[in-house]
């Protein structure tokens, strides 16, 4: 399970936020994904705060960390009722 990254972002700044999980931190695009499909979704920070990133690339509000991570995947047991 990976945890989400406490980054602290500043008002106004742009950052891209890394989406193929190759880059250094994981969460703040280094351009590694140049040789992939992927492209860092940027986001500009509204205020100066520490903020949790998500680590997981699961979320529903990316790049923001929701907690998906730490839901348990639905597991399919139809078998046990043949």
């Amino acid at each position: 399970m990976k945890q989400p990254v406490k980054v602290y972002l500043e008002k106004g700044k742009n950052y891209h936020f890394c989406t193929c999980g190759k880059s250094a931190d994981g969460v703040l695009c280094n351009g590694s994904h140049k040789d992939t499909e992927f492209k860092p979704k940027e986001f500009i920070a509204t205020r100066n705060s520490e903020v949790l990133l998500c680590l997981c690339k699961k979320s529903n509000c990316t790049p923001y960390c929701d907690g998906t991570h730490a839901k348990p995947e639905k597991l399919d047991l139809d078998f046990l009722l043949d």
